[in-house]
């Protein structure tokens, strides 16, 4: 997938003023291989618990994009090296993470991209609670689930129709 968030930007400016297409706040940094990525939104809402995390990489990704609300925290990490080896390897196009990651030179490794606060090198909890597929709210938009991610080093984005 090759584009440029500014460049959808310049050419959306409508679907931004109408609110069909939004910009996250740029609190994300980039992790994992992948500069680039994009497709449509999967959704969790959790906290400080992986579990889902973890269960929904392991089913075939399709090119899609993992959207989780982890309400912010920055006291553990939801997604590490190996849980991004299995969503590269499951066929997700990336993860954006409300919420910490770790492992960062495993990340780096694998051919996913990944967006997320912050590194931590505690693991989550796993009590196996949270949400899928309801709407989330991360800093800037709310991501409801078959939304458009499109994420690269300028930002993310997010829309409710495929941009072009």
């Amino acid at each position: 997938m090759t584009f440029a968030t500014t460049d959808l930007c310049d050419a959306h400016e409508d679907r931004i003023a109408a609110g069909a297409l939004r910009v996250l706040d740029p609190v994300f940094h980039a992790f994992g291989r992948a500069q680039a990525f994009g497709g449509r939104a999967v959704t969790l809402k959790l906290f400080e618990d992986n579990s889902l995390v973890r269960s929904t990489l392991e089913q075939p990704g399709q090119g899609r994009v993992l959207v989780v609300d982890g309400g912010g925290s920055l006291r553990c990490a939801l997604v590490g090296g190996n849980l991004a080896q299995i969503g590269a390897n499951n066929g997700w196009a990336g993860i954006v993470v409300y919420g910490c990651v770790r492992d960062t030179l495993e990340l780096n490794e694998s051919d996913i991209g990944i967006r997320a606060l912050a590194a931590h090198p505690q693991r989550s909890q796993k009590r196996g609670a949270g949400e899928r597929d309801v709407p989330v709210r991360l800093p800037g938009s709310i991501v409801r689930p078959g939304d458009w991610v499109y994420a690269d080093i300028d930002g993310v984005l997010v829309s409710d129709a495929p941009l072009t």
